[in-house]
């Protein structure tokens, strides 16, 4: 079965969970049966991470620690350049080269202070190497080199610390073809076991290297490589140990690119403190992890500046430069999947904190990220149906061709857009083409990227999009939070075919520039309110239906001048009012405030509900006159800003309030750049009015505090 078939198995069986779990919610009579769901689907993802991992991976007793002095070794002491050894141990030593040409376990103590250890074994039995206490290096090459060997084992004793270094200039002869790259090189499979502390210093490019198979079930290992710390060519499997590497390249490393079989890494375990010039953990194929501690630093970490949404001018194409050979520098990177059920990762890279080419599954962990690009980005899927991730910087949060969240607890913060779906091919920015009704397709249809939310608590912080889907919305259940932007040129809610809202609980503020709500003909009801000032940070806005019975209280972080409020509890036929300013001393998550105890604000406005969406502004119900892509009513950079139509009636997308004069494209440009100035906070308010009113533009002030 090929590879990306089988990996993907994972994310479809926790999707089918997932929209059992949906289906559930319903009613308010299914507690027992979510729980159900909920504890079988974290039963189905141990049964099937492990699955993934026992098709990759298979240890035996030899890859477990055992007490050698059990196994009539062979005790070899090293003494700087001599060795002394038992006449019936199938040892050579010439010219500070210690070969080994048998299987066995042989046991070193003492140092070599200038040669090698070769195991070069034709036999059938494993060859163990006990370091009990040494320390090697090597002037002209490998320190330790498998060059033949059914299998290797090098088995670090309790209590001991042991050293391995080799030369920044290898010297080879012809036969070698200047394979040997490593401080630890081995031509066939190997496994590191034990407790004692192993250091390894690879000058002249990695660490510790296999040509096979690299595994590791156990020690104290710290590798400080030219290049690469780790590296196995059709796997590297580890299931304990601690770990502290600083590689030029990459930290661990997969690289079978000619066996789609091949090429994983998967880890079970273990504590990881990883710096890396490149990527920090990368496999040619698929990467899982089922537990573990990762504290990774990629490529320096993420820039103090990173880029925001818009740098490039609002409606010109992006022009994409290609670059042969781009250094990678990456948290977590597969070719293949990355499937991830549990550990604690802290990840600051340059380029993405995870990536995959194909897809990616989270159903556990703990996670921070700061990037100086995407959080988590999947060229495929992306599945999160558990776990608690803080994407502290990004310049893009969540991407994927599809996302799907089930569950779990989830920050974002952006500079450019929150949560985006997209297959690639957007290549524009600026304000949406408006599609005709016959162009449109059902939501998931085509193979449409597609953002579907069932569950979890989500807050999104993004200078960009807030949830951009270049295709779909799809929404049953969970709570969203959505701040920003401040830009007109975005939304906080951005969407091209549709959005449909089943349930759960959604607010979104920002700018009004390009506003959306959901499609018309959803089932839950939801309001949009768009305001004739910039409402400051931190600005509540509660909504009550006539009985005084709270729907929502939310206090946005950041300055926002429409909001989009939709819950369950929102129902055609029922009058409710709108109020903002005051306080509230109910207990108070990322700006969402439980029932009860608001007051000093004021109303305003009060209005029933007729229709799915309603839309208002201080004078009560208008109507969005277009219809933005997807079917989702929009209103243009005038609306709530004191440009209204008729009757209250927002004006076209990109429209301008109609006693504001025409401009042309270079003019519009300039007051779109001084509003984003002004919202960025690198000019003051009356800077920016002094600049529009020399364009001969009149903008809304912010109110009086």
């Amino acid at each position: 079965m090929p590879k990306n078939k089988r990996m993907f198995k994972l994310a479809a069986t926790l999707l089918s969970a997932s929209l059992l779990f949906a289906c559930t919610n319903e009613t308010n009579e299914t507690t027992d049966t979510q729980q159900s769901t909920a504890a079988t689907s974290d039963a189905v993802v141990a049964e099937q991470m492990t699955s993934l991992v026992d098709n990759v991976v298979t240890y035996t007793d030899e890859d477990e620690y055992t007490d050698w002095q059990d196994e009539s070794p062979f005790e070899v002491e090293l003494n700087g350049d001599s060795a002394e050894f038992a006449s019936s141990a199938a040892i050579i030593f010439e010219d500070n080269v210690l070969t080994i040409k048998a299987g066995g376990t042989y046991v070193f103590t003492g140092n070599l202070d200038d040669g090698q250890i070769v195991v070069d074994s034709e036999g059938k039995k494993t060859v163990r190497l006990v370091l009990n206490g040494v320390e090697i290096n090597s002037s002209e090459n490998s320190a330790i080199y498998i060059k033949d060997a059914e299998k290797a084992v090098i088995s670090l004793a309790e209590g001991t610390e042991n050293s391995i270094s080799d030369s920044a200039n290898y010297v080879m002869d012809e036969s070698a073809e200047d394979e040997l790259d490593a401080a630890i090189f081995s031509k066939s499979d190997l496994t590191i076991n034990g407790s004692g502390q192993l250091t390894v210093t690879g000058n002249y490019k990695d660490g510790i290297t296999s040509k096979d198979e690299l595994k590791v079930t156990g020690g104290n290992i710290q590798v400080t490589a030219v290049d690469n710390g780790l590296k196995g060519r059709d796997l590297v499997a580890i299931k304990d140990g601690a770990f502290v590497i600083e590689a030029g390249g990459d930290g661990i490393k997969s690289t079978n690119d000619e066996d789609a079989t091949k090429g994983s890494i998967a880890l079970e375990g273990g504590t990881f403190d990883i710096t890396s010039g490149n990527d920090a953990i990368q496999a040619e194929t698929d990467l899982m992890v089922t537990d573990g501690t990762y504290t990774i630093l990629a490529g320096g970490g993420s820039p103090e500046t990173i880029q925001e949404a818009g740098d490039p001018e609002p409606g010109t194409a992006v022009e994409t430069e290609v670059v042969e050979d781009i250094e990678s520098t990456k948290g977590l990177k597969a070719g293949g999947a990355i499937d991830v059920s549990g550990g604690i990762f802290t990840i600051d890279s340059l380029d993405d904190a995870v990536n995959s080419n194909s897809d990616i599954t989270i159903a556990g962990g703990q996670w921070d990220i700061a990037t100086g690009e995407d959080g988590v980005h999947a060229d495929n899927a992306l599945v999160i149906t558990n776990g608690e991730i803080t994407v502290a910087r990004s310049y893009e949060g969540l991407e994927g061709n599809f996302i799907t969240i089930d569950d779990g607890t989830i920050d974002v913060t952006a500079t450019d857009d929150g949560i985006n779906v997209s297959d690639g091919t957007s290549v524009t920015t600026g304000p949406p083409v408006e599609v005709a009704e016959e162009d449109k397709v059902a939501i998931g249809e085509g193979g449409e990227p597609v953002m579907t939310i069932n569950g979890g608590f989500i807050t999104v912080d993004g200078l960009g999009d807030g949830l951009d889907a270049n295709g779909s919305i799809v929404m049953t259940g969970g709570t969203v939070l959505v701040e920003g932007p401040t830009r007109t040129m975005d939304g906080s809610i951005d969407y091209d075919n549709g959005f449909d809202l089943t349930g759960g609980i959604i607010i979104a503020a920002g700018s009004t520039g390009m506003v959306q709500a959901t499609s018309e003909e959803t089932a839950q009801e939801s309001i949009v309110m768009t305001f004739p000032e910039i409402q400051e940070a931190g600005t509540i806005v509660h909504l009550q239906d006539s009985e005084g019975t709270t729907i929502a209280t939310y206090a946005p972080s950041r300055e926002f001048s429409a909001i989009f409020i939709s819950t369950p509890d929102l129902e055609i036929g029922t009058s409710y009012t709108l109020s903002s300013g005051g306080t509230s001393s109910a207990e108070e998550t990322a700006g969402l405030y439980a029932d009860g105890g608001y007051e000093g604000g004021t109303e305003l406005v009060d209005f029933t509900i007729t229709e799915s969406v309603t839309w208002l502004n201080e004078d009560g119900i208008t109507e969005a006159s277009v219809e933005n892509p997807g079917g989702g009513a929009g209103v243009g950079a005038g609306a709530g800003t004191g440009g209204r139509g008729a009757g209250g009636t927002p004006p076209e997308a990109g429209a301008l309030p109609p006693d504001m004069p025409e401009m042309d494209e270079e003019t519009e440009q300039k007051v779109q750049e001084i509003r984003d100035q002004q919202m960025a906070g690198t000019i003051t308010e009356e800077q920016a009015q002094e600049q529009l009113a020399e364009l001969g533009i009149e903008m809304p002030t912010r109110p009086v505090q």
